[in-house]
């Protein structure tokens, strides 16, 4: 079996260093090539043609953001992960490069302790996040998996939808782009989302979803009210669940322990959001590496709510919704293309509204 050959680029060269010797040290990687800024990297490229592409932000001479464009140009299907510093700077930038086309990113951790927190981070996230993006074997086929706009469960549809709550991951912020693009502003019901982000990356995605669609989103605050054409945001490093107050449902977050080692984690927000609206919860898993979503959408299905996934075409890992997808919970298997509307056209058919 081949082994994942991935390029380096940063202009750090103790970084540089720390990441190729973590990566060499798994069997199933090889660091063919490792630059110092963009330009040495643009060169190297068909030099050494890399499986995956690791890249820094802020590099002299060619940055991080302005070689992607230039990688997107000859090479739009090649995997690229930015790694940039965990400050406001570098969530904006890495924001800025997942809408260039960027794949993935990590935060690299700033401060005291910022090596051996990298060389965390590199061991527990960004080698399975290679292997899940660069796959050198292939599972048998899958047997009865549905077309892209097929049905799995066959389940009829549910009574009006009061709520749409969201899960997603590895490829979220664009597909997030995409789904929010296709609401309307009197979208009737709330959105409440969780993408696995560290904080500050939480609250520029809010932030950027908000001023790029119709739909208000801002990110979670204990006690903000849901209503109708609003989304809420799970902020990184806490759990998000709603509950209700009254004739209100109310957002409310803590810190528990991570689940599938995540927080916020999915599966938290959709089971209170099947406990507060039972049948009336439409749950959305988009593309995202793990199983989180899984354990809450068998609770959002068996409390009567209904359940749509991303396909497998149109993800950028096929892991969160193809969990789903295979467990037989998915109402609704779609390209992510088709998921805005068929979102809004439920909503909308359950209160008898035209589209």
């Amino acid at each position: 079996m081949s082994k994942i050959r991935v390029l380096i680029v940063d202009d750090a060269v103790v970084f540089r260093r720390l990441v190729a010797e973590e990566l060499s040290a798994d069997p199933a990687i090889e660091v063919v090539g490792t630059a110092a800024n963009g330009k040495i990297a643009l060169a190297r490229l068909t030099q050494v043609n890399p499986d995956l592409v690791i890249l820094d932000i802020e590099m002299p001479e060619l940055d991080g953001l302005a070689t992607l464009r230039e990688i997107r140009k000859t090479h739009p299907k090649l995997p690229v992960i930015m790694f940039s510093a965990l400050t406001e700077r570098g969530a904006a930038a890495t924001l800025d490069a997942l809408a260039l086309g960027a794949t993935d990113y990590f935060a690299k951790p700033v401060g005291v302790g910022g090596l051996d927190a990298s060389l965390q981070v590199i061991r527990d996230e960004l080698i399975p996040e290679i292997k899940a993006l660069c796959p050198r074997e292939r599972g048998p086929a899958r047997v009865g998996t549905p077309t892209a706009a097929g049905t799995i469960s066959g389940a009829p549809p549910g009574a009006a939808v009061e709520v749409v709550a969201i899960g997603t991951s590895t490829g979220g912020p664009n597909a997030l782009a995409e789904v929010f693009a296709g609401f309307p502003a009197d979208l009737p019901v709330p959105v409440v989302i969780v993408q696995h982000m560290p904080p500050m990356f939480t609250r520029l995605l809010a932030e950027r979803l908000s001023a790029q669609s119709a739909v208000t989103v801002e990110e979670g605050r204990s006690g903000g009210v849901l209503r109708p054409g609003h989304g809420w945001l799970a902020p990184g490093d806490f759990h998000m669940a709603v509950a209700r107050d009254g004739n209100q449902v109310r957002v409310l977050l803590h810190q528990d322990p991570p689940e599938n080692s995540c927080r916020p984690a999915a599966d938290v927000l959709f089971r209170s959001v099947a406990q507060t609206f039972g049948r009336n919860a439409l749950a959305v898993v988009l593309t995202g590496m793990g199983q989180d979503g899984l354990r809450g959408c068998e609770i959002i299905r068996a409390a009567g709510g209904q359940v749509i996934v991303q396909d497998e075409p149109t993800s950028v890992v096929w892991g969160m919704p193809g969990f789903v997808a295979r467990a037989g919970l998915a109402d609704r298997v779609l390209p992510l293309g088709l998921i805005g509307p068929e979102i809004v056209r439920r909503v909308r058919d359950g209160r008898g509204v035209g589209r």
